[in-house]
Parts: structure tokens; sequence; C-alpha cells
């Protein structure tokens, strides 16, 4: 079984952290290294998708800093299944923000709401370590247009709703972790 990279919950225990942070804060790369740091296999699940030759040699990038032999699913949409696959494994989902894009772009809110209330089940059932990595969009303005607000509103709620049941929350800001909240406090 995964166990706590930060030991909040004690040696051998599996844990969910959400990881907060704006655009080049360092919170993929905390979570990263937190992966590497882990012994046993990592089950890596992405949710960009290569719309233009920028994001794929982001995408490519990214597949480069992990390891050949970690298993990586690109999961743009379908999130609660894919964190099923992952069952006990220590588990990266990098990032939340870009499936909440990847569904608003839909323009099916039925299909988000079902989807988002099927992963919030399915993270709560994991069994081995959860981080979660996504950007925090609510220090900014309040946007123009309709689509970023309900964007920026879906992402706080849904940073909410994880937040509920993760036993840590960590913001990274100029890549330093602050934790805003650990397991029994």
């Amino acid at each position: 079984m995964s166990t706590d990279p930060t030991g909040a919950l004690g040696a051998g225990r599996p844990m969910t952290e959400l990881i907060l942070g704006g655009a080049r804060s360092g919170k993929s790369s905390y979570a990263l290294a937190q992966a590497l740091a882990h012994d046993g296999p990592v089950f890596w699940l992405a949710t960009a998708q290569a719309f233009d030759a920028e994001m794929r040699d982001r995408i490519l990038q990214h597949k480069a800093e992990r390891p050949a032999h970690w298993q990586t699913l690109e999961a743009p949409l379908q999130l609660a299944t894919a964190l099923t696959q992952s069952q006990d494994q220590f588990c990266v989902i990098d990032c939340l923000t870009l499936w909440v894009s990847n569904w608003l772009c839909l323009d099916d809110l039925a299909g988000w709401a079902q989807e988002k209330q099927a992963f919030i089940a399915a993270a709560a059932a994991h069994r081995g370590t959860l981080l979660l990595v996504s950007n925090e969009v609510g220090f900014g303005i309040v946007p123009d247009n309709a689509l970023a607000r309900l964007f920026r509103d879906e992402a706080g709620r849904l940073h909410q709703d994880i937040a509920k049941q993760a036993a840590n929350v960590t913001l990274v800001v100029a890549g330093i972790p602050m934790p805003v909240k650990r397991s029994g406090c």
C-alpha cells in the first residue's frame, strides 16, 4: 500500500493531498518530487489535451520528467473512471483545472455535474496516496465574461469539495509548499 509522504497520517497509511498554486508556482514539481520519493509504483493521470504545437511540447516535457516505468493514463474527461483504475496505488492527477476546462468547453453542465460527483466519490474511495494538482484561480479579478466566471466558480467549488475530504491541502507559491490543512488539524 502507498504511504503518506508527509508523515501526516503515520507510516504506512495512505492519504489524499490537494496541491494548489498559480501558474508556474511549482505545484506540479512538488507533486513530482513526492512521487519520485515514493518507492513503489506510481500511477499518473494527465488531463491535458494537445490542441496546438505549444501544448504538445508542454505535454512532452512533462512526460520526459517522469520515469518511463510509471503508468500514465490520459484522462481529459472521464477522470472518475480513470482514478478507479489506480486502485490502491500512489496516484498523481495533474491537473484538475484542465479537467474542469475540458468539461466546460463541451458546454455540458449536466455531464460535468455528474462526472464531478463521480470523481469526488472515486477520490473518497481511493485507498492509496492521492495527490491532486490544481490551479488556484480565485485570487485574481472577477473575469469579464460568463465562461471565465463559470470556470473560476466551478474550480473553486471543486477545490472546496476536495479539501473537505483531503487529509492535506498545500498551497505552493514561488516553489515553496505552504501547508493550509494537515490531518488532525
